[in-house]
């Protein structure tokens, strides 16, 4: 086809007649604006191809065009950040105010720990109607009253139950955990309840096994309370139809129950021991969800025994506790310690036998220095003072008692049950102390905070910082090796530092435990150090 043909029609027409705009497709129609009589067929353009430099440079699309290359090379085109984390402009201070002061969490001044897991927000009616319809079904099967809580007193820490419950149910997978204020709350408590339910388990398995070693107690707390096993504890509660109202529980694949059912699992029991404490804990354990510490589930795996033939205390020889006695279990009036029979159950009436020898004399004075014991107490009688003070040093002793020492003759005369308990005691008071101190942080967020705080290494350093290692009693075969061996060395170091811990909690109890982790040891490393 000869394309120089249509062309000659348009001799007679300035360049200026013609629009040439990228937006017109090859069979468009050129007209002249000027002229009343439409262009022939003839003189119709099918292709156009305009090179934009060869345009002069006032022209719009050259222009255009330069402004694009340039975008181009000045701002690339970046990947736009998932939309929770673009950021909202901050509130204005007299908002920001408003905000904090009619939250919940600013409500409770006496119990700060329990105000930091209220919700940020007040319930709203989505909230109400769950609770008009679910709450008494819950709390009936947990045995607790069905009259609102609401109605108690404003120094009873129970009047926030209705609320707790009622978030403890909201796990990620229901309908309510888009609303910001009711996902947090959940998470916080499950965050909680998980530190609360390992602690109350180390505890009665201690006293209820005083010649056991920790490693298969650990064995027994999961065979109640591993994940896998949750979903049948919470069926046994008749709480499956509130975790799962439209779903059948047996019939979901294990990744879609069991984080749900452990998730409402933690919280519930987050819940329970800021309303009602330790006690209500061990009663839902046992009597709500009916575990059996004796059922051959939760049965350690048969290992070679030590023998002991070392005496326990009293109170534990021949008579297996029962979670009645740890529950209802007081201390009397002039009692030595906060936790007098955990105690006992940790630290074996024969260190007596260790009393006045080279470590008591030489070593004791300068550690119980570095932790600032004793501590000044009030008794009554003045020999209850001395007694503690001595027991108080047998302990420290044993906190300092590597299992290469004695172990393989005396099974009980080494830290590892003080270690255990120190371990659980700890993460529970990081835990507590977290919530208070970030109120407006979720449970995910705490979580690795928390674990990040409390990496073995970490706890071993602090006490490496304080330069008590140097303290440790290893036995004469391996004493070179971990002492000049850092893999060995660094190990033993975080076991001795959890058992003092262990050590401070059944002897003073749990501000002690604070003190020591903030103050002594510097665990949130904020306080000034030495240049």
């Amino acid at each position: 086809m000869d394309l120089s043909s249509p062309l000659k029609h348009l001799n007679p027409l300035s360049p200026s007649d013609f629009s040439f705009s990228s937006s017109l497709s090859p069979f468009s129609f050129f007209k002249n604006p000027n002229s009343r009589k439409p262009i022939s067929q003839s003189s119709r353009i099918f292709a156009v191809t305009i090179n934009p430099s060869e345009l002069p440079r006032s022209s719009p699309q050259r222009l255009l065009k330069e402004l694009n290359e340039r975008k181009k090379t000045a701002f690339p085109k970046k990947k736009i950040p998932p939309k929770r984390f673009i950021l909202k402009p901050p509130l204005d201070d007299a908002k920001l105010a408003d905000r904090f002061l009619n939250s919940p969490q600013m409500s409770l001044k006496a119990f700060p720990l329990l105000s930091s897991c209220l919700p940020s927000n007040r319930l709203n009616t989505g909230d109400k109607t769950w609770i008009d319809e679910y709450l008494l079904e819950a709390k009936q099967a947990l045995g607790y009253p069905l009259e609102p809580t609401e109605l108690l007193g404003d120094d009873n820490p129970a009047k926030q139950f209705d609320t707790l419950l009622y978030l403890a149910f909201q796990h990620p997978s229901c309908e309510r955990t888009n609303v910001r204020h009711i996902r947090s709350g959940h998470s916080r408590l499950w965050f909680l309840g998980q530190y609360v339910l390992e602690l109350a388990l180390a505890e009665f398995f201690l006293q209820r096994y005083p010649r056991e070693s920790p490693a298969p107690m650990r064995e027994r707390v999961f065979g109640l309370i591993g994940k896998r096993y949750l979903p049948k504890w919470i069926k046994a509660a008749s709480l499956h139809n509130l975790v799962f109202p439209f779903d059948d529980m047996d019939k979901l694949i294990r990744k879609d129950r069991e984080p749900s059912v452990k998730s409402v699992f933690w919280a519930l029991f987050g819940a329970i021991y800021l309303c009602f404490g330790m006690p209500e804990v061990y009663r839902v354990l046992f009597e709500v969800f009916g575990m059996d510490p004796d059922d051959e589930s939760c049965q350690p795996k048969l290992r070679r025994q030590l023998e002991d033939v070392d005496y326990v205390s009293v109170e534990f020889e021949g008579n297996k506790l029962s979670w009645q006695d740890v529950a209802v279990y007081k201390p009397p009036e002039d009692t030595l310690f906060a936790q007098p029979r955990l105690f006992r159950a940790c630290v074996p009436p024969g260190m007596h036998r260790f009393r006045g020898n080279i470590w008591d004399y030489e070593s004791r004075p300068q550690v119980m220095q570095a932790l600032g014991y004793p501590l000044r107490m009030t008794d009554r009688i003045p020999e209850i003072t001395d007694a503690r003070n001595i027991e108080l040093g047998l302990g420290l002793q044993l906190c300092f008692m590597h299992p290469s020492k004695y172990k393989f003759d005396h099974p009980r005369f080494c830290f590892e049950r003080l270690e255990y308990v120190g371990q659980k005691i700890q993460d529970l008071v990081m835990a507590e102390r977290l919530l208070m101190k970030h109120i407006d942080a979720p449970g995910r967020w705490l979580q690795e905070k928390h674990r990040r705080l409390l990496l073995n290494k970490f706890c071993g350093r602090y006490l490496r910082d304080e330069h008590l290692h140097r303290f440790i009693l290893y036995g004469e075969s391996v004493q070179d090796s971990y002492e000049h061996n850092r893999r060995l060395r660094n190990p033993a170091t975080t076991a001795v530092q959890q058992a003092i811990h262990g050590l401070s909690y059944t002897v003073y109890g749990k501000p002690d435990v604070r003190r020591l982790m903030f103050e002594v040891f510097d665990f949130e490393q904020i306080q000034p150090k030495a240049v």
